[in-house]
Order: structure tokens, then sequence, then C-alpha cells
């Protein structure tokens, strides 16, 4: 019998504990028998909890998801106190834990997805995420699918999920219906039918664009310092997701979140993402107008991760200039704005794109030297060559993440004892999981062997 491992802890509290002379905690079942914790496996659960953690159940999909409803509070506001509870016998069966319960303490986000909150998990005293989104129950949640496959320093961590059923609070913007045509839960209407995931995720409280947004307002740019770090980060939590075949299809200063304590940074917002496979087509509407890449402008269906390459680089641009590098007002004049800088693309760059694009009336404009966009902004070379290898039409001569971490603009965070310029400790850049840098391309892969935390 299996037992699930919501939870780590080294705590030995609890009424039904006893310490064994190896120092293992023991844990009485039903029938008084002693079982050791240490032979129970990565499926496990420690009688007490102390840390929420994705068991490997979960993680590999083989546990059913919780199942949740509030049992205090008023669900209509923003504070009140969710009970969450497995349903899956194989693995709620057991002396374990069987209930985790969220106090909801306020809003920090809504939308057409939903609505995020910020709660605390009772059991921990730990401050997460709750991200609760309309669940169509012909479909499985991609974003879950992929995000429970994900434990990286620079992706945000899923630390539990379960089902919920009822109308959004009155903070969240929804449709109005949904795919079966009934009526869906809205601000003046709930409906009881409706199925909510929530996925429980680190809290992070800062992002990207509320840190280069403070810089705006004083009329200040980013330090270049801090670019540095940022986009590092981002390239790899992106080669990260690239060596599983996942492309997020939505990167964006929003879904960059940073601790600003530390300035770790983490890929976050996995809605959009999908696991690109050749043979299957793609919506090519997809990813934020400014960061959208020009294969996506030109209908591409057989698009590949270096969509997310190019929307790194805007994001990188915008942090250098203080404003979008490519400030389109609707699909067409995106496109301009990309010209304006790059130039018109060739038609071997057009085919590179989309080889089913057939219309070629464009006006012959000649691309912007990098030097000239950033006049003024202190903008190094390294760093124009690096976005020059990262904003480029034909998606296959696009830079890769793993080899844009290796690029010279990066060398000073790999300088032996580099700190911030607060004099605190950059955050961990080094600290490669299992066989991350084996998905490096073979330089890549040379140069940061020696570069291991």
């Amino acid at each position: 019998m299996e037992n699930t491992h919501t939870i780590t802890n080294n705590s030995t509290s609890g009424t039904n504990e006893l310490m064994n002379n190896k120092g293992v905690v023991d844990r009485k079942s039903s029938e008084g028998e002693t079982k050791s914790s240490s032979s129970l496996g990565d499926d496990s659960l420690p009688y007490t909890m102390g840390k929420l953690t994705l068991s490997m159940a979960q993680r590999e999909g083989r546990e059913s998801v919780w199942e949740g409803k509030v049992t205090a509070g008023d669900p209509s506001g923003s504070e009140f106190t969710i009970t969450t509870y497995s349903t899956d016998k194989l693995y709620s069966a057991g002396d374990g834990i069987k209930v985790i319960r969220y106090q909801t303490l306020k809003v920090v986000g809504n939308g057409s997805f939903g609505v995020v909150y910020q709660a605390k998990c009772i059991e921990t005293n730990e401050i997460v995420a709750i991200k609760k989104v309309l669940q169509d129950r012909r479909f499985k949640n991609r974003e879950l699918q992929i995000i429970r496959k994900f434990e990286h320093p620079n992706i945000v961590q899923l630390k539990h999920c379960f089902y919920s059923s009822g109308g959004p609070p009155p903070m969240a913007l929804s449709s109005k219906s949904t795919r079966d045509g009934k009526e869906s839960s809205s601000p003046q209407n709930g409906n009881p039918d409706d199925l909510y995931l929530n996925l429980v995720l680190e809290y992070v409280p800062d992002t990207v664009y509320k840190i280069n947004k403070h810089y705006i307002k004083a009329d200040e740019r980013m330090p270049m310092f801090l670019v540095k770090l940022y986009v590092y980060q981002m390239l790899r939590s992106l080669a990260h997701i690239h060596s599983e075949g996942i492309c997020h299809r939505d990167i964006k200063p929003q879904n960059l979140l940073v601790d600003i304590q530390t300035h770790a940074l983490k890929l976050c917002d996995f809605g959009s993402a999908k696991m690109l496979r050749p043979e299957e087509s793609n919506i090519s509407y997809i990813c934020s107008r400014y960061y959208r890449a020009p294969e996506l402008i030109f209908g591409a269906s057989t698009y590949t991760p270096a969509i997310d390459v190019w929307s790194l680089g805007c994001v990188f641009a915008e942090l250098i200039l203080g404003k979008p590098l490519f400030p389109g007002k609707s699909g067409i004049d995106q496109l301009v704005e990309i010209i304006k800088v790059l130039g018109t693309p060739t038609k071997e760059e057009i085919f590179a794109m989309n080889p089913h694009y057939t219309d070629f009336k464009f006006p012959l404009i000649n691309a912007s030297p990098w030097s000239k966009v950033f006049a003024n902004k202190k903008a190094c070379a390294d760093a124009m060559d690096l976005l020059s290898r990262m904003l480029v039409y034909d998606p296959a001569k696009r830079i890769s993440a793993s080899d844009g971490m290796a690029h010279a603009f990066f060398e000073e965070l790999r300088t032996p004892g580099m700190t911030l310029p607060s004099g605190h400790p950059l955050p961990p850049l080094f600290n490669w999981i299992d066989g991350e840098l084996d998905t490096f391309s073979p330089r890549a892969k040379h140069l940061f062997e020696k570069t291991v935390e």
C-alpha cells in the first residue's frame, strides 16, 4: 500500500509517534504495529507536516487530484478557509495526513483565466499562491500536466493542487458561457456545477514587470547588472523547459517572478504552454503582442520553442530601453514595428518563418543598427550582440537558450566571488539539477562544467 507524500518534514511530534533506537521516527498503525518512516519510499507521508511539496505519485500523475471546499468564511470575499482532502483510496488509506487547509489572505491577481490568491497553509504556516482556473470537465488541464513535471530553481514550484466547485469570487473575471453552452460563473451569477482547478504554488511577491516599472517611474533604467542577472535566469528556465519539448508561448515581464531580497527569478504561468510535436499543428494567435515572434504574425502553425527566445529578446531589450521594443497596436502593426528595426525580411526568411505564406508585398526597409536602437541607453557591445542573435527572423538561426547562457554578456556572473551590488551573495546560478548540463550544447556544457556550485 502506498501513502501519499504531500509534505516533507523532520519533526518528531505527534501522539502516534515514538523514536526508535536508530533515531528514526516510528508510526503506529491502527492495528498497533510499528512502521519505520525510513522504509516507506518516495510516496510516503510523514505523520506531521513541515513543508508542502508534491509526492512522486502526484508529480507522475498516479495519484488523483485532491478535492477542496470552503469550510469557513465567505467564499464571495477574499478571506476564507479551504479544506482539501484526498479522494484516492490507494493514497489516502493508512495513518498519514489526509487533510490540508488553506486560509486565503487576499487576491493578488485576476483575469480571464480566473483568480490568484495569496494564502497560508494552516498545517505548515507557508505562504503560497493559489491559482484558481475554470476547468472543462472534458479535458485534462494542460498547465497541470506540464508544471508538475518541473523541479527547477528558475521555475515556480507546484506544491499541491485540488479541485473545487462553484462560482468564482466577485474579483475574478470570467466568461459568460462555457464550451458546452452552459451559462458559467460570473460576478453576478455563480454556477454550482462549475469545476475549478486550484494550483498551489510557491509565493513570489514581485515580477520583472513591477521592478522595471519602478525604475521607469523614477525616470531611471534598470541597472545593467540586474538586467544581466535576470536575463541569464530567464534563459536557464527556457533551456530546461525546451529540453523537455515544452514551449511556454507567453514569455513577458508579468510572467517572470522575482524575489527582490535575493533576486532569484522564476518562470510562471504555464497556461499557454504546450509540448510541441512536429506532426501537430498549433495556433498562431498566441503570446502577448509586444513579445510575439514574427513567424506567429505570419501565421505559422508548425513553429518551435524558438518563439520563446524571441519573446525573451523583446523583454531583454525592454529592460534596457525602459519601454517595449516593438509596441505594435495590432498584429499587422506589430510586424511594421519589427521591420522598422530588423528591416524587411527576405523571401528566404519569410519561407523559414512560414513556408505557406505567399504574400511578399512589403516595402523595402533597411535594418537599423543596434547601436542606433540603443543610443544613449548604455547598452554594451556584448548585450547588443546577444540581442542580435535572439531577435532573428529565421527561427532556426536564433541562438538557443543554453548557448545564450554561455554568451560573453554573462561573463561577469561567472566570476568567482561575484556578489550583488549590495554585497549580498548572488542567487544560485550554477546549482545544476541532475542531467541539466547534458541537455546543453557541447560548447555550453564544457563552459558550465567548470562553474558548478
